[in-house]
């Protein structure tokens, strides 16, 4: 995934303005973007869901998968691992994967330090039962999700002995607004090495929406990933392929990404691994898939900010942002980024938010540990200065709010806004330009850091600091 890549060799010095780039972020993802230019749209919201759901969908639209169970008990991987086992007649390995929203799970780590979010199991019911105990309840660490997963359910799945491994995937293309596919002969946990050393052994095509995947594109496909033409093997490619883009379709999937699809020994074409993602905007007509949900393996700021109908993404940065309009919003962390300072998120109210939205986005902002001050930048059209004034002082009275605020107020009522702010008895950093406004908040949130790290205590003029 794109996580788990080094980035692109030359990225623009205006980084977060990136991310209202509508991509998958899958590994034939990057290594498409590193071929295409990049373009500017509308930010899409995915729901990611567990392997196994992902594989469970699988199988009604006849895409071929290994045998598997899943468990969120210990005595259930047992029973999973027995009845896995023995299907065949014959003792057989089975492979337990931990169940995290997350790439990169085998060479990630659990908080207890147990290693590894996928393992064999070569031996018995013993070691099944070992493993899933070391796994469930305990949180996954991967590159991915450094701050860790909870594991609630592991995945029991048959060994597949691989003839070979290559890569499948389908997903929306920003540039063109079309589904794409991407396939590589070369597929497993090694592919983010490959594809970054050599593109060219990404192969895509474009599918029309309106007349859908043709039987050429599939036939050319299963060239690239390696399949003799009109073997049986390659029929079976081409179906798979069909399949896919089948589901894609019907599911309202912003991306699928096969990694391994597999050719074994015996002739089959087989998914071994799979990550899936549905847009939130289907959520109405998809409902069965999006009950599937699990809050546990998202942000809990997210969470909460989707409640209230606000657009938050959690960063890794001191300052807290409150905007409206995801351009702005970008080009607000941007010149943050820029003045020397890190964005603590992105955080967008829209151009419709009421006093209640503005009172929660700062309380979301005012909880996060990492925040030392936060930056306001609104530009006031259908959205007015004044609501947002109202919305600022109602939150700094009713939760305490704790750290130093800089304003920027343009637009719509924005001398009304003044006035408030003027008579509620707090003092705000109120700043007409922008740039200066973020050279202000840089240099407050570096004191607070600073102060922080020497453990001195520091008051700063109003708001009760």
């Amino acid at each position: 995934c794109s996580y788990c890549l080094p980035p692109p060799p030359s990225r623009p010095k205006l980084q977060y303005f990136d991310m209202l780039t509508v991509t998958a972020s899958s590994t034939a993802a990057v290594a498409y973007r590193r071929l295409t230019p990049r373009a500017l749209s509308q930010q899409i919201r995915c729901l990611n869901i567990y392997e196994y759901i992902g594989m469970e969908i699988m199988s009604r639209y006849g895409i071929a998968t290994p045998k598997w169970r899943v468990a969120k008990t210990i005595s259930e991987a047992e029973h999973a691992y027995s009845s896995i086992s023995a299907s065949s007649g014959s003792k057989k390995d089975v492979v337990i994967k931990a169940q995290v929203v997350s790439c990169g799970r085998g060479l990630g780590t659990f908080d207890s330090g147990f290693k590894g979010g996928v393992h064999m199991i070569t031996k018995d019911r013993e070691q099944a039962s070992e493993i899933a105990g070391e796994m469930l309840g305990s949180k996954l660490i991967t590159k991915q999700a450094p701050r860790g997963l909870p594991c609630n359910a592991v995945l029991l799945v048959e060994r597949i002995y691989l003839r070979r491994e290559m890569y499948l995937s389908i997903f929306i293309d920003s540039s063109s607004q079309m589904p794409v596919m991407v396939g590589s002969p070369f597929g497993g946990t090694s592919i983010g090495d490959i594809t970054a050393s050599n593109p060219g052994v990404i192969f895509t095509s474009h599918v029309d929406i309106m007349e859908g995947i043709r039987i050429e594109q599939c036939k050319e496909m299963a060239h690239h990933l390696g399949f003799a033409e009109g073997s049986t093997q390659a029929e079976k490619a081409m179906t798979l392929m069909k399949n896919l883009y089948a589901m894609f379709l019907a599911c309202d999937c912003t991306q699928i990404e096969v990694n391994p699809l597999a050719e074994t020994h015996d002739g089959e074409v087989v998914v071994c691994d799979a990550k899936v993602n549905f847009d939130d905007n289907a959520k109405f007509r998809q409902k069965a898939i999006f009950a599937n949900r699990d809050y546990s393996q998202e942000d809990a700021r997210e969470v909460e900010a989707s409640k209230y109908g606000l657009n938050y993404i959690g960063l890794d940065g001191n300052i807290g942002c409150m905007v409206n309009g995801a351009g702005l919003a970008m080009g607000t962390m941007d010149i943050i980024q820029l003045k020397g300072g890190s964005p603590a998120n992105f955080l967008d109210v829209g151009g419709g938010a009421d006093e209640v939205q503005v009172q929660k986005a700062f309380e979301i902002l005012n909880a996060d540990r990492n925040v030392q001050a936060i930056l306001v930048n609104i530009f006031g059209g259908i959205m007015r200065c004044d609501v947002i004034a109202a919305g600022i002082i109602n939150a700094a009275r009713d939760i305490g709010m704790k750290k130093p605020i800089v304003l920027r107020l343009q637009g719509t009522n924005v001398e009304a806004a003044k006035k408030i702010i003027d008579a509620c008895g707090f003092h705000m950093i109120l700043v007409e330009n922008l740039e200066d406004a973020a050279v202000m908040v840089v240099g407050v949130a570096e004191i607070a850091k600073q102060a922080e790290s020497l453990k001195i205590g520091i008051k700063f003029e109003g708001l009760g600091l």
